[in-house]
């Protein structure tokens, strides 16, 4: 981890223009970025504006108490945290709690050495660049639970989740909603044939087909196994079926190639929902109706989509 100093910004307030020249000169020569605050309220804007990386402030200031700023900087809405020094020229004991229970993360006392400063800036540096680290993990063990390890696409409990909320969303505001599930056909004889590892390539370029043809109001995600569910919103009923119907053929005509060999697949599609002037059903409800319906176009032949003979409940 070797962060440069002009990734961060700080913002330095102090109400002295010769207190924050000796901030502002040792920061520079390491090329930090800084904005300026001469009062709290002024220092109060800036930080929402720009959320800088530290903040360097005076513990006096003319305008607001540093406690106050400080709870105010903290109490302020932020996806990043900042790092607080708080400059003081008290040596009082009570003074430095005060400002760690505000919210501070260190402190210095006025008159300060240039090194003793750079070397405080650097240990919060240090510390916002482990929080960014951990935010980076953090995000990307969220979309990992929700992401299907092998197609990319939304697993089961991603789908499932977006699919009731728009679904809820759907009754609320009395829009179309479609629940459309797939299933490859004879999938396993693929497996069998040319191995599991031409199945999963296969699975893979399925993905890609479906979330080609998946606009940005709808979703498709990955049930498990050779089965894949997509939501429509904002689609008759004729223009949902000429969707499902576009991929079944783009499916039909493909020929996925693995290790030399090239493998035909097609897919049964059932599909379920509601049109906005209809009464909506709830998720459960609609997906077993797009199950039978799959079913039923597995009966009949397969490389088909079937409605549900009833659409909505």
């Amino acid at each position: 981890m070797n962060p440069k100093c002009n990734d961060f910004q700080v913002l330095v307030i102090d109400d002295s223009p010769v207190s924050r020249k000796l901030v502002e000169l040792p920061l520079a020569q390491k090329q930090y970025k800084m904005i300026f605050a001469k009062t709290g309220e002024e220092a109060i804007r800036l930080f929402e504006e720009h959320r800088p990386d530290l903040v360097i402030m005076d513990w006096v200031m003319p305008d607001l108490s540093g406690e106050e700023l400080c709870r105010r900087i903290r109490s302020s809405p932020q996806d990043a945290y900042s790092y607080i020094i708080v400059l003081t020229g008290s040596t009082d004991k009570d003074c430095l709690v005060e400002a760690l229970e505000a919210g501070a993360d260190d402190h210095l006392t006025k008159p300060f050495h240039r090194g003793e400063l750079l070397a405080r800036v650097a240990v919060g540096m240090r510390t916002i660049e482990l929080h960014r680290q951990l935010r980076m993990k953090t995000k990307l063990m969220e979309r990992l639970a929700l992401t299907d390890a092998l197609t990319g696409l939304p697993n089961r409990h991603a789908i499932e989740t977006w699919a009731a909320g728009q679904l809820s969303g759907a009754a609320r505001h009395k829009f179309s909603c479609w629940v459309v599930v797939a299933d490859l056909d004879h999938f396993k004889q693929v497996n069998d044939t040319f191995g599991h590892d031409a199945g999963d390539a296969v699975l893979q370029k399925v993905s890609k087909i479906l979330k080609a043809n998946t606009r940005a109001s709808d979703l498709c995600g990955r049930l498990g196994g050779e089965e894949f569910l997509m939501v429509l919103t904002y689609a008759a009923k004729d223009e949902a079926l000429a969707v499902i119907e576009r991929i079944r053929r783009e499916l039909d005509k493909t020929a996925f190639t693995f290790g030399g060999c090239t493998i035909r697949v097609t897919a049964s599609f059932g599909l379920a929902g509601f049109e906005g002037h209809q009464k909506p059903s709830i998720f459960s409800k609609l997906q077993a109706l797009a199950d039978e319906a799959l079913y039923a176009a597995k009966r009949a032949g397969r490389n088909r989509v079937e409605l549900a003979a009833a659409a909505t409940l």
